[in-house]
């Protein structure tokens, strides 16, 4: 073999070499931006993507959505109370060029916003409207941080308090508050319950005044219910004008009778 043969040969072999190295596979869930001589010319993928050796140069962007742990945070409300407080964010990539280029590191980022988000956001809060309102504080935080990554290629999708704990201090507070509420409004609603019968026993009161029948028919109602009862003792008040009447009966001739 001479050796311009041979230098043919390692050249046809090194040019496949090469050739096949520029084939890359980007999958479904990913994006490949390519550099070339050091300037983006766009994403490529999911598929085989072709790239010239040794001039272009492909960075991998997943596009699937990324779930995001904030870490707890020590954060004092609008109305001095500390509480610990933890969320998790879900974005994803919209566009790998941005994400690429416009920022260093777009995870990093975005959960560093996500933090000082959620610092600001509770801060500005009552502990009431953070444990009632939840949705509307998770709404505030979505808008807010889909709002500062937006330049950066990033869509956040959701972000969710996942809990909030307070002090022990506070929570004993709390559960007193609460007992108290459920005493006072029992308390409400024994009040109510005897005003209304109160005011039931008044017009019961007047409908029997306006009808002495009646009272005499609810004296002899109530001496039935009781001598019902066989282990009751029954005593029958007698009205006094009725047994002086009797006195002066018995006083009387017998030809006045």
């Amino acid at each position: 073999m001479s050796g311009w043969t041979f230098l043919v040969l390692f050249i046809v072999v090194v040019a496949a070499v090469v050739l096949v190295n520029g084939f890359k596979i980007v999958p479904e869930y990913e994006r490949g931006v390519v550099f070339r001589l050091g300037r983006v010319i766009g994403a490529r993928g999911p598929g085989v993507v072709f790239i010239l050796p040794l001039i272009d140069q492909m960075q991998k962007v997943n596009m699937q959505v990324i779930t995001e742990d904030i870490p707890v945070q020590d954060i004092i409300t609008r109305d001095n109370v500390t509480v610990r407080v933890n969320a998790v964010a879900y974005y994803r990539v919209v566009d790998p060029v941005r994400a690429i280029v416009d920022v260093q590191d777009y995870k990093f980022a975005t959960s560093q916003i996500a933090q000082t988000t959620l610092r600001s956001i509770i801060g500005q809060a009552d502990l009431d409207e953070l444990l009632i309102n939840r949705d509307e504080i998770n709404s505030r935080l979505q808008t807010i941080i889909d709002d500062e990554t937006s330049p950066w290629g990033i869509k956040v999708t959701s972000v969710e308090v996942k809990d909030v704990e307070l002090d022990p201090n506070m929570r004993r507070a709390m559960a007193r508050q609460a007992e108290a509420e459920r005493d006072r409004r029992a308390k409400v609603i024994n009040a109510q319950g005897e005003k209304e019968a109160a005011l039931t026993l008044s017009e019961a009161a007047r409908d029997l005044e306006a009808h002495p029948a009646a009272m005499q028919l609810r004296l002899l109602e109530t001496m039935s219910e009781i001598a019902s009862e066989q282990n009751s003792t029954l005593v029958l008040p007698i009205p006094v004008e009725l047994l002086r009447f009797m006195d002066t009966a018995r006083a009387l001739p017998e030809d006045t009778l």
